[in-house]
């Protein structure tokens, strides 16, 4: 293997990327090298650029375009200390579809429908707390601190650590889980005969399952339940800055982005032409 896409490997863990993100990038470096057959020191400027204009041209979206060019500039930025190679570098714009959100009652339906206590657990934390799938699946006992009333994520994406409020009645069905299932220590989700947590391929099918079962017509995935605990919030309310804090978003754009699919929101903001005096007859 060449020693440069191993040290790029641990530059990433060392960075804090997720094992997901690792993958593609790592993935993306690797086709580089199968693209020249030479190491990756020695490829040049010129071969670089073709590469990447092979990958703009290649088929597909935009936010898989943008992640090998990523790649690619964390390589040469990080790895190799060759920021002038990358520099003609620019990422295509990614659009951006609106998020799915489920409904109040579609989100009960689908909680109903999920069959496995285990599976239902996982599911209210990512839409009660707002938690990505790889961070509800990594807590421990010792991240619920009922007395406070919070659940600690101790690896955010980006390697953040962030606390999110845990109401009473999450807390309750977190009891009620655990005086059912009686998981194995540490994981909260642990399973009995692997004593770690479920893959998330398996929770993504329970939830796509489940929709299915409860006639909800929308795609249901992991991060839809992520979504709409956002959304929820923003229609009943809650400011975007506490919201962006509670889902641990760096930026405050990111979570605007929700704004854009609260129709509560969008029905109750008056028009300009509403606050202008009304003239008399």
């Amino acid at each position: 293997m060449d020693r440069v896409l191993e040290q790029f490997r641990q530059d990433l863990t060392s960075a804090g990327y997720v094992k997901s993100t690792q993958k593609s990038y790592v993935k993306a470096v690797s086709r580089l090298a199968e693209r020249f057959r030479v190491p990756i020191r020695d490829i040049t400027r010129d071969q670089l650029r073709e590469f990447v204009e092979e990958v703009c041209a290649r088929e597909g979206s935009a936010s898989t375009k943008q992640k090998s060019l990523l790649a690619l500039r964390f390589l040469y930025k990080k790895t190799l200390g060759l920021p002038a190679m990358v520099s003609f570098i620019l990422l295509p714009k990614r659009y951006l579809p609106l998020p799915t959100v489920l409904s109040l009652d579609e989100v009960g339906a689908l909680l109903r429908a999920i069959r496995k206590p285990r599976y239902q657990a996982i599911a209210m934390v990512m839409y009660g707390a707002g938690l990505r799938i790889a961070e509800a699946l990594a807590l421990k006992v010792e991240d619920i601190d009922g007395a406070r009333g919070v659940i600690i994520v101790r690896h955010g994406k980006g390697n953040k650590a962030r606390e999110v409020k845990m109401s009473h009645s999450l807390y309750l069905w977190l009891r009620a889980y655990w005086a059912r299932t009686r998981p194995p220590p540490p994981y909260v989700f642990a399973s009995s005969n692997t004593r770690r947590p479920p893959k998330a391929d398996t929770l993504r099918k329970a939830l796509a399952a489940a929709a299915k079962q409860a006639w909800i017509g929308k795609r249901v995935t992991p991060h839809v339940l992520r979504h709409s605990f956002a959304t929820h919030l923003l229609e009943h309310g809650t400011d975007v800055r506490v919201v962006g804090v509670l889902l641990g978003h760096a930026s405050i754009s990111t979570t605007a982005r929700y704004a854009r699919v609260t129709q509560k929101l969008v029905r109750e903001t008056p028009s300009p032409l509403d606050l202008l005096p009304q003239r008399r007859s």
